[in-house]
């Protein structure tokens, strides 16, 4: 990995840490990406503006877009309107957001069913519109009365396995999603679920990042997504203080967590998942597009 002089110092420190752990834990070393990272955007459907998917994806592809994030709700059934939509264009499916039912680490085995056999759904229709995966969220709060160890412990036995195989055959993943405090107990930081990941040790299987969760969970960006390394598959990004478009909260900034992007030679998509809070969203997207780029060549 090239290092220049800011890099070199926020290594330095991260080293240093690295020096005060324990014997064992010596062996950890800085990752030395194969390829360099690349910014490949993407848009959420419901983000982007126009009144249908041509128009949306029109827009996307003017700012220089390379994905469109649909929804996995009714999945299934737009399969070829979205295979249509995309034909003769350079954009494609990015990740698919959630739309399964059921709660995979319920204590019900009810919920659990129906989690597992509408995620398959969607996974299929993934695999079939080329998408890098399916995000899915084990739990919000209020969802399962499962304490840590017994979710961890069902998902990595019994629920991941599953779900890994059909999204390998399928030819797509299943994506893990850390939330903040204030929406899941189960599942808050990258690192967490780069250690689930590593234990299914499912080719199917892998995690996402979201910038608005990181800010209120991550003590730093650029380690967090060095601690998903090799499992991170996709990343949401949104203004750091309401979640907004980038650039619409004062002080936005990316560049910290870009660098550990660029040090893990990060390959997929960074997907707007966010509000607007101006009226003028294809202008407000047109400038959160610059700021992203900036931020990108800063890191």
């Amino acid at each position: 990995m090239k290092v220049n002089r800011r890099t070199f110092f926020t290594l330095a420190g991260m080293a240093g840490a690295v020096a005060a752990l324990p014997h064992s834990a010596e062996a950890i070393s800085l990752p030395d990406p194969a390829a360099p990272a690349k910014l490949r955007l993407s848009c959420q459907e419901g983000v982007a503006p126009g009144k249908t998917v041509a128009e949306k994806l029109d827009f996307l592809e003017g700012l220089g877009f390379e994905g469109f994030e649909p929804g996995g709700g009714g999945l299934a059934g737009r399969v070829e309107e979205l295979q249509k939509a995309l034909q003769g264009r350079k954009i494609k499916i990015s990740a698919i957001c959630a739309g399964f039912q059921g709660v995979p680490i319920s204590e019900k085995e009810a919920e659990r069913k129906k989690a597992i056999d509408t995620s398959k759904e969607i996974l299929t229709a993934a695999g079939a519109l080329g998408s890098t995966g399916m995000i899915l969220v084990p739990a919000f709060n209020g969802q399962t009365t499962l304490g840590n160890k017994e979710a961890r412990e069902l998902l990595v036995t019994k629920i991941l396995p599953e779900l890994g195989d059909h999204a390998a055959q399928a030819g797509t993943r299943l994506l893990l999603e850390p939330l903040n405090r204030g929406e899941c107990f189960f599942l808050r930081q990258l690192a967490d679920a780069a250690s689930i990941c590593r234990d299914v040790n499912n080719p199917g299987i892998a995690q996402m990042g979201d910038f608005w969760h990181m800010t209120i969970e991550e003590t730093n960006d650029m380690g967090a997504f060095i601690s998903a390394g090799k499992y991170l598959h996709h990343v949401h990004i949104a203004s750091r203080k309401t979640r907004n478009m980038p650039g619409e909260d004062e002080g936005d900034n990316y560049t910290v967590g870009f660098r550990g992007l660029k040090a893990i030679g990060y390959q997929d998509f960074v997907s707007f998942e966010c509000g607007c809070k101006g009226k003028d969203r294809k202008q407000i997207l047109t400038d959160a597009v610059k700021l992203i780029k900036e931020n990108w060549a800063a890191a």
